[in-house]
């Protein structure tokens, strides 16, 4: 029996909304049916990247941004559904990730939380569809980091028996999951595009850097991605997550202060700066796999990182193994995290468990979500 699921998902970017409609028949057999990409608003980008950091009147501030992002996933339901020629009778479910805010994993403070918002009561009303949302808080309270949560999705999905794979999503964080073990560990390597995104906004008042040409017109510089480097995240031992709350502009200008101020003799340009944060979200990458993961066959990218091809090819030029992106596997890399809480919320919804031990640190395999039925 088919059945059809939408998956939304905004990242740590937060550039906008996926929405992907999935097809779903026995033994995880997938298709990518549709998909609509809708880019935040600046007033919303801005209020989500306001709201990740501490500041004034913010629970109003969530409240607010909470209806409007759960109004903006709704509607880019609805718009999938008009590209599609479907009813909401014709999808049995949704599951939206929704917008992080915040992301305190275990260890990192005294009580640890996450918060995605969007709310799924709109979703669910204005929609008509079953909406499973909240994904990752069950997980924390099983005594996990609440992410990855992806790498069970890309078991189900991207495993094979004639080779070991590495899949990395390069959102506004980049994580990878060793398809090789059965367990399916996977952990977050670091800064994907957030620091990228930033700075280009920053200097160039772009909301990415198009292909890494901005990035390729400066040079890394090598003593500023060793700062860089060792922020004690990176020597962190699986499993791990981590977000805008460790890696963001703050922390950025910070370490630039420090460079200043121990290498008085050296002037970077903004590009220069560019050039190393793309190395530094490469190595990271790269360095996390060699000392995790070092037996590997090939590594698979995607998220919007793999439409950055200064990226993908140093990626490609400091990894021992071939580098492609998971559209040689049959799925786009702008439909993989969409596509996976479209699984998500399938797993829910049969009341099979979603998240993987080996990747969250969680005591057992758990049903995640809450479920907000429609109707």
């Amino acid at each position: 029996m088919t059945e059809r699921y939408i998956g939304l998902m905004s990242g740590t970017s937060a550039d906008g909304i996926d929405a992907i409609l999935i097809e779903c028949e026995q033994h995880d057999q997938l298709t990518v049916c549709g998909h609509v990409e809708i880019p935040y608003p600046n007033d919303i980008r801005q209020s989500v990247i306001e709201l990740c950091q501490p500041g004034d009147n913010e629970v109003e501030r969530l409240g607010q941004l909470d209806q409007r992002l759960g109004q903006a996933f709704a509607e880019a339901v609805n718009q999938l559904l008009r590209k599609s020629n479907l009813s909401p009778a014709d999808v049995d479910g949704i599951g939206s990730h929704g917008q992080t805010v915040r992301h305190h994993p275990q260890g990192t403070i005294e009580h640890p939380f996450t918060l995605q918002i969007g709310d799924p009561n709109i979703i669910a009303e204005q929609t008509g569809i079953t909406t499973v949302a909240d994904f990752r808080r069950r997980d924390m309270a099983a005594g996990g980091g609440g992410a990855p949560l992806a790498p069970a999705f890309h078991q189900a999905v991207f495993s094979s028996d004639i080779e070991r794979r590495v899949i990395v999503n390069i959102g506004g964080i980049a994580n990878a999951t060793d398809l090789g073990s059965q367990r399916a560990p996977g952990f977050d390597t670091g800064p994907g595009n957030t620091l990228l995104d930033g700075w280009v906004q920053r200097h160039n008042g772009q909301t990415y850097d198009a292909d890494g040409q901005w990035a390729q017109s400066g040079r890394a510089h090598p003593q500023l991605l060793q700062q860089l480097l060792a922020h004690p995240y990176f020597a962190a031992p699986p499993p791990k997550s981590t977000g805008r709350e460790d890696f963001n502009l703050h922390w950025l200008d910070a370490q630039l202060a420090v460079f200043s101020k121990t290498h008085p003799d050296e002037q970077l340009a903004s590009e220069d700066v560019q050039a190393t944060l793309m190395e530094l979200t490469a190595t990271s990458i790269i360095e996390a796999i060699s000392r995790h993961i070092p037996e590997h066959d090939h590594i698979y990218v995607c998220g919007g990182g793999a439409r950055n091809t200064a990226l993908m090819q140093r990626l490609g030029e400091l990894s021992r193994r071939p580098v492609s992106t998971t559209a040689t596997l049959g799925v786009d890399p702008q439909h993989v995290e969409g596509a996976a809480f479209a699984w998500l919320a399938k797993q829910t919804l049969h009341r099979l468990t979603g998240n993987k031990p080996a990747a969250t640190g969680a005591s057992k395999e758990v049903i995640l979500g809450g479920i907000y039925p429609a109707g």
